[in-house]
């Protein structure tokens, strides 16, 4: 059996000190990269388009003219498109995650589905604007409205939120589970009252990341059908409509400057919105996790 001396001992002691130092200043600086890059966008964004961000930016419809072109539009197709996906993949996001980790366990039918969602999350958005053309679009005759394009995105995030849901109901101890089936809860009430309580807030956070996935796509929308010039707002599920990163994507293609501008101002209201709906999110879910800790 070998023995180290207190020299080696103290040798192999310091190259490990001067390792993890070394790893933490790589971290350290991939995370001052990403924040003087995402500095140098905003200073950008915010020289370029803050000049137009005014009431009547936000209140006016798209037009020919840059100095009257605004994106009331295109914010409200966002948001019905937007809420339309997040109600969608939230409810069957969590329905699926709950029967593939607390029913199905661990039969090979789950196992063979766990691994194609998984998959699923890294297919090219595009591919699902194709699957809602067809599907949404022609199939169920839905037409290019703010219904086919809300549908599209759930189908986009589904896969996020299934994965996020199941991470975190996977994290319930089962311990608590054992204790409700001893004081003879049935599974659904075990489900409803222990586990989806102290899973909510995990599944908050993954219904945020999608979300702030599915309000910047514009590839799938694009591909389904979307308008790229709307000189009105939708007012239901079947109207034709635009969102902002498609209104944003027509403004930068465009030559003229007073455009670009309207595009810098554009993404900052999107930002804005982006923020508060994250904003929300977080909200609700410490909501849960003070509930939990109380």
């Amino acid at each position: 059996m070998a023995v180290i001396t207190q020299r080696e001992f103290a040798r192999t002691k310091a190259r490990r000190v001067w390792m993890g130092r070394g790893f933490y200043a790589l971290c350290l600086l991939a995370v001052c990269i990403s924040l003087a890059m995402l500095g140098v966008l905003l200073v950008y964004l915010g020289s370029q388009g803050y000049g137009r961000v005014s009431w009547d930016f936000i209140t006016s419809f798209p037009s020919r003219f840059p100095e009257r072109a605004g994106i009331y539009a295109a914010l409200i197709g966002s948001i019905y498109v937007v809420g339309i996906a997040g109600i969608v993949s939230f409810v069957l996001g969590v329905a699926a995650a709950v029967y593939l980790e607390e029913y199905a366990g661990r039969s090979r039918l789950a196992q063979i589905a766990r691994v194609n969602i998984a998959n699923l999350a890294g297919v090219p958005s595009i591919v699902y604007g194709l699957l809602g053309l067809e599907i949404f679009v022609r199939v169920m005759e839905l037409g290019r409205s703010v219904m086919a394009g809300g549908l599209t995105l759930a189908l986009l995030v589904l896969p996020i939120i299934i994965v996020a849901s199941g991470e975190a109901i996977r994290a319930v101890p089962g311990s608590l589970r054992e204790g409700g089936f001893g004081l003879g809860a049935t599974r659904w009430q075990v489900v409803r009252h222990l586990v989806l309580p102290q899973a909510m807030p995990g599944i908050l956070t993954g219904v945020i990341l999608a979300v702030s996935r599915a309000i910047g796509e514009t590839a799938p929308l694009i591909a389904m059908g979307a308008l790229t010039f709307v000189p009105f707002a939708p007012d239901g599920p079947l109207s034709r409509f635009t969102v902002l990163p498609i209104q944003i994507f027509n403004w930068v293609s465009r030559p003229q400057e007073g455009f670009h501008e309207a595009a810098a101002a554009g993404i900052i209201v999107l930002l804005v919105v982006l923020l508060l709906m994250n904003a929300l999110a977080v909200i609700l879910r410490n909501k849960f996790q003070n509930r939990l800790e109380g």
